[in-house]
This record gives structure tokens, sequence and C-alpha cells, in this order.
């Protein structure tokens, strides 16, 4: 590869590493051709990006995004899953992808932000539902003691309508 090459290899991969949420680092050792289509295919309908990375050049891009953490994933041989939204994306589409085609895919750990996670991590990360369930589960957590309250409170006044409903109803002579 020519020097300038590596150096627009490196801006790339530098420019992508600054933009994302997660990255899980996967050693792809033991794939077929075809299986890496599939793995890409099911990642990129999921919004993720998969790329096989020369390690000295992404030590280089990881260190020009700010990224340093990344650098302790890159041993042997190493390919990347990069999601630039909800963290827990990759890390789902990486473990359902292993799981579903039993492949000898390996997770090594991952990045989120700034900080490494070890396999076992992307591991717990991947069981984690998408970011709009859990906004919609806290939601729900803090609108029930509301609720029940109002419905407390208007309790006496229901009760009430209720009594003079059938009061009325008494005297229409019903």
């Amino acid at each position: 590869m020519s020097r300038e090459k590596k150096t627009e290899t490196v801006e790339r991969l530098g420019e992508l590493l600054s933009r994302i949420t997660m990255a899980v680092a996967t050693d792809y050792r033991g794939l077929t051709a075809a299986e890496m289509t599939e793995l890409r295919r099911k990642l990129g309908e999921q919004g993720v990006e998969y790329r096989v990375v020369k390690n000295t050049l992404a030590r280089f891009a990881a260190e020009r995004a700010g990224r340093e953490g990344l650098k302790d994933l890159l041993q042997g041989p190493t390919a990347l899953a990069l999601g630039y939204g909800d963290v827990s994306i990759p890390a789902r589409a990486v473990t359902d992808y292993v799981r579903a085609s039993k492949s000898t895919l390996r997770v090594k750990g991952g990045l989120l932000e700034h900080r490494v996670l070890t396999a076992q991590e992307v591991a717990i990360l991947s069981t984690l539902p998408p970011r709009e369930t859990l906004i919609a589960l806290l939601m729900a957590g803090m609108q029930a003691p509301v609720s029940a309250l109002l419905y407390v409170l208007t309790a006496n006044i229901r009760e009430l309508a209720g009594l003079l409903q059938a009061r009325i109803h008494q005297l229409e002579g019903g």
C-alpha cells in the first residue's frame, strides 16, 4: 500500500472514529467471504458499518480521533463494527449475528464513547433494550405516581357525582 493510500485510509478511518458512539472489535478469523458479506449486510441493515482494519493504521486513526482506548483492542486480525446512534445497536447486531449463524466470529471488546469495554460488557450491553424503549419505561415510571395521585384526589368527587346521579334517578321515579 502506498504512503498516500495509507494516509488517506488513516484520515478516513479517523473521521469515522470521531463520529462513532460505539465500536465493537471482533476477531474475524475463520469467516468465509460469503459469511463476511452476509455479516456486513446484516449490520448495514441496522446502520452499523463493519470494517476490517490494519492495526497499525487503526492505531494512528484512533489517536487522531481522540479514541486512544481503541488501541488496546487492536491485537491480531481485527474488524470493527461502528455504530453512530443508539449505543446498544452495534453490540446487539454483532451478538445476534454470532448467535443466529453459529459463526466463529469472536467479540474482543468494545469502545463506548471513550471507555473500553470487555467482551462480557459488550454482551451485557447487547441485552439492553433500544434507547426509545428505555425512555418510554422511564417516562411511564415517572407518570405512574402522578396518575395514582390524580386518581386518589378525584375519587371523592367521582363518588359524590355517583351519589348525586343515584339521587336524581331516585327522584325521577327510577
